[in-house]
C-alpha cells in the first residue's frame, strides 16, 4: 500500500449528486462496486440510461445507441444532432440572460462576462461571416487563438455554419502551425489582431501572414479586434437580434480535429465526432465533477489542447458558467489564478500537476485567508502526480474538503478512461478507478488482467467520443491502439499500478519507459524520488542509450532557489539527490547524472515534454513549436554540454 485514504466522501452535496440519484434512480438495490461494475459491462444500456439522464437533445433519435464495437465503433445509428443547440440555444427559452462566460484577459482589471444570449448572437454573427464567404459543411476552419471571447465565438461560429473547428495553440512556431495547416485543408482560419502573454505581444497575426501563401487550400482569414469585443460587452451593444440556426450533424459527423502535443515526427490529428463529444464530456461532468447550472467552471488550459474544448462542450451543456483565461497562473503576481478564483467565486477548478508545483513554489500568504467558500471539485489530468504537490493542493487550495478529480484519457479519447466519482475514497495521486461506463483494466506483458500491481491500461469496450482514426490514417491508428493486444483492445500506452485496497495509480507513458539492464521503471519512480527533498522544484527524468545497461538515466531538476548555486554546493546537493533515488530504487538502478536547469520544457497546459528533452540530449531533429518556455531548450542543451 503506497497511501493511505485522506479523502472521505462525506460532503453534504454527495447525496444530492447526479451520480448518486442516477445510481439510485437505475439500481437502488445494488452496492456502489456492482453499479460501477454493471455500467462497465453494458456499455449500450449504461449510455441509454445516461443520456435520458443527460436530457441531451437530438434534431432525430437514433435506432440503435451501439451498433458495432472495437476497433471502429458505431454510435447512435441514424441519429442527428446539433452541438450548438445542446451547448447554447437550448438555454435560451429558459435561461437566455444566465452568464455563460465569464473572461479574464492577460492584464488584470478585464472581466467581462456573456449570457447564453450574447453567445448565440456572436456565433451566430460569425457562422454568417463564414457562408458568406462560401463555407459549406465539412470544410474546415483552424483557430489560432487564445482562451477569449472572441475564439469562444468563433469555436461555436464555425460548428453553428456546420464546419469542422481545429484548434491550434496558437503560441506555436511557423513550422508547426503550418504542418497543421496544411495537413487539415484549412479553408478558413480565425486569429486574433493582437495577442498577449505575460504582457508580451505575441506574433500569431505576422506569423500567419508568413505562412498563407504556402497553404494553397486556405481561402480567407478572419482577423478579429478584441476592441470590437469589449465595446459591445461595455456598451451592451448587440451584434444581430437573430439567431441563426444551427447546423444539424450526422451523429458520427466529423466535428472536431484535435492535434495531439507531440514533438516528434508528423503531427497527430484525432478526429472526434459531433455525438461523440457531447455524450462522453457531458458524462464526465454530470457524473465525476458534478456539474449543476448555477456552478462556475474553470480548467486552467488552451483551447488547442483537448480540456479547452472539452470543458466547452461539457459544462456548457447544463448551462454551468465557464471561467476563460488568457494568461499564465503567476502573471502579473504569483497570487494571479488564486485571486480569479476568489473574485468569481469558482465552484469548479481544474489544473496541471506541474504548474501546481509551479505556483506552490512561489506562493505567498494569499491562500491563508483567500474566500474560496464556493469551491467544491477541484481536477487535474495530464500526467502523474508526486504526493507533496497533490497533498498541497488539497489542503491550501481545497481546505480539505474538495476531492482531487484526478482523470486520465487523452486527446484522442476526448473524455478518461480513469476517473473518480463523487462517492470514490481517495488517496493522495489516485485516479480511483475506472471511469463510470468503462471498463478500463491493467494488464500483463503477456495480456493476463491484473487485480494488483503495474501494468498496461487497456480498454475493453468503446467510448462514444473515441477517435476512429487519425486524420488521413487509419492504419497509423490501428497500430497505435491495437497492434499490441488486438483488435478488441484499445492499448492506451500508460503505466497502470492497482494497490492492494484497490486504488489506481499511474505511473508514465508505457513508451516513456525506462530499461536498465533488463528492469523496465517508470520516469515518474525517479521524479516522486527527487520531489522528497525541499529544494527541489520539479524534475523530468529520460533514458539515455548505454553500452552496457541498454539505458541510463539523466535526471532534470529545477530548484526553487536558482540564486544560490554555487557549484561545491550543486555537487553536495547532487549526491543527496541521487541517494534519494538509491534508497528507493536500488544502486542498480541509480542515475547516471543529475543536471541543474533553470526550466524544463512544457505544453501551455503545463505538461513537461520528456520526449523533447531526449531528441535534445540524443541531438536528434524535434518540432520546438509545441513548447510553450522556448528558453527551456538552451537551458537543457546549456546543461547538457
Amino acid at each position: 500500500m503506497e497511501f493511505s485514504f485522506v479523502y472521505e466522501p462525506q460532503a453534504d452535496w454527495i447525496q444530492d449528486s447526479h451520480f448518486v440519484k442516477f445510481w439510485k434512480k437505475l439500481a437502488p438495490e445494488q452496492s456502489l462496486e456492482d453499479f460501477r461494475r454493471e455500467c462497465a459491462q453494458k456499455p449500450e444500456w449504461f449510455w441509454q440510461n445516461a443520456l435520458k439522464d443527460m436530457a441531451l437533445t437530438w434534431n432525430q433519435e437514433p435506432t440503435k445507441i451501439l451498433s458495432q464495437g472495437l476497433p471502429f465503433p458505431q454510435w447512435a445509428q441514424n441519429a442527428k444532432i446539433s452541438l450548438v443547440e445542446n451547448c447554447i440555444d437550448r438555454h435560451l427559452k429558459n435561461a437566455a440572460n444566465k452568464t455563460a462566460l465569464i473572461f479574464e484577459a492577460d492584464e488584470p482589471g478585464q472581466s467581462v462576462s456573456w449570457s447564453f444570449q450574447r453567445l448565440a448572437e456572436e456565433s451566430s454573427a460569425i457562422a454568417r461571416q463564414l457562408i458568406d464567404r462560401g463555407a459549406k459543411p465539412g470544410d474546415r476552419a483552424a483557430l489560432l487563438m487564445p482562451m477569449s471571447l472572441e475564439m469562444i465565438a468563433s469555436f461555436f461560429g464555425i460548428l453553428r455554419a456546420g464546419l469542422t473547428v481545429v484548434p491550434i495553440f496558437s503560441g506555436y512556431g511557423e513550422e508547426a502551425i503550418l504542418s497543421r495547416l496544411q495537413a487539415a485543408d484549412i479553408k478558413f482560419c480565425f486569429v486574433q489582431k493582437r495577442t498577449t502573454r505575460k504582457g508580451k505581444n505575441i506574433p500569431v497575426l505576422e506569423t500567419l501572414h508568413k505562412i498563407k501563401g504556402q497553404c494553397p487550400k486556405l481561402e480567407f482569414v478572419f482577423e478579429l479586434d478584441r476592441s470590437d469585443f469589449l465595446h459591445r460587452s461595455n456598451s451592451a451593444q448587440s451584434v444581430s437580434q437573430t439567431i441563426l440556426k444551427p447546423h444539424v450533424f450526422e451523429a458520427e459527423d466529423e466535428c472536431l480535429l484535435l492535434y495531439t502535443s507531440g514533438t516528434t515526427g508528423q503531427p497527430k490529428a484525432c478526429v472526434h465526432t459531433a455525438f461523440g463529444v457531447l455524450a462522453t464530456t457531458g458524462k464526465e461532468h454530470r457524473y465525476c465533477f458534478d456539474v449543476h447550472s448555477e456552478d462556475r467552471f474553470f480548467w486552467y488550459t488552451d483551447i488547442g489542447w483537448m480540456m479547452g474544448p472539452w470543458e466547452l462542450f461539457g459544462a456548457l451543456q447544463f448551462g454551468a458558467s465557464v471561467v476563460l483565461y488568457e494568461g499564465v497562473p503567476d502573471y502579473p503576481t504569483a497570487d494571479r489564478i488564486w485571486q480569479i478564483l476568489q473574485d468569481h467565486q469558482i465552484t469548479h477548478f481544474g489544473i496541471s500537476p506541474t504548474a501546481i508545483r509551479v505556483l506552490k513554489k512561489t506562493e505567498s500568504s494569499f491562500l491563508d485567508t483567500a474566500d474560496f467558500s464556493k469551491l467544491r471539485v477541484l481536477g487535474s489530468t495530464g500526467e502523474p502526480w508526486d504526493a507533496e504537490s497533490w497533498l498541497w493542493f488539497y489542503k491550501n487550495v481545497g481546505k480539505e474538503k474538495c476531492p482531487i478529480m484526478n482523470i486520465s484519457g487523452g486527446t484522442e479519447i476526448m473524455g478518461c478512461l480513469l476517473a473518480p466519482d463523487p462517492m470514490t475514497r481517495l488517496k493522495p495521486t489516485s485516479l480511483g478507478q475506472p471511469a463510470l461506463g468503462v471498463k478500463a483494466e491493467a494488464w500483463s506483458e503477456d495480456g493476463e488482467t491484473l487485480k494488483e500491481g503495474i501494468g498496461h491500461l487497456v480498454c475493453l469496450t468503446p467510448l462514444p467520443s473515441m477517435t476512429k482514426a487519425f486524420l488521413g490514417s487509419k492504419e497509423k491508428y490501428l497500430s497505435t491502439y491495437f497492434e499490441k493486444f488486438g483488435d478488441q483492445v484499445w492499448y492506451h500506452g500508460d503505466w497502470a499500478l492497482i494497490d492492494e485496497e484497490g486504488a489506481w495509480f499511474l505511473r508514465g507513458r508505457s513508451d516513456d519507459t525506462i530499461k536498465i539492464a533488463g528492469k523496465r521503471v517508470g520516469p515518474n519512480e525517479y521524479e516522486s524520488s527527487l520531489m522528497q527533498n525541499l529544494l527541489v522544484a520539479e524534475t523530468a527524468a529520460v533514458g539515455l542509450p548505454h553500452a552496457v545497461k541498454g539505458e541510463c538515466v539523466y535526471a532534470f531538476v529545477v530548484l526553487k532557489d536558482q540564486k544560490n548555486q554555487d557549484e561545491a554546493l550543486l555537487n553536495s546537493l547532487r549526491n543527496e539527490l541521487n541517494q534519494l533515488i538509491v534508497k528507493k530504487m536500488g544502486k542498480s538502478l541509480g542515475a547516471d547524472k543529475i543536471l541543474f536547469v533553470k526550466s524544463l520544457p512544457k505544453t501551455r497546459s503545463g505538461k513537461i515534454l520528456r520526449s523533447l528533452i531526449r531528441k535534445i540530449a540524443l541531438q536528434e531533429n524535434f518540432d520546438p513549436g509545441a513548447v510553450e518556455n522556448q528558453s527551456s531548450i538552451s537551458d537543457i542543451e546549456e546543461a547538457l554540454k
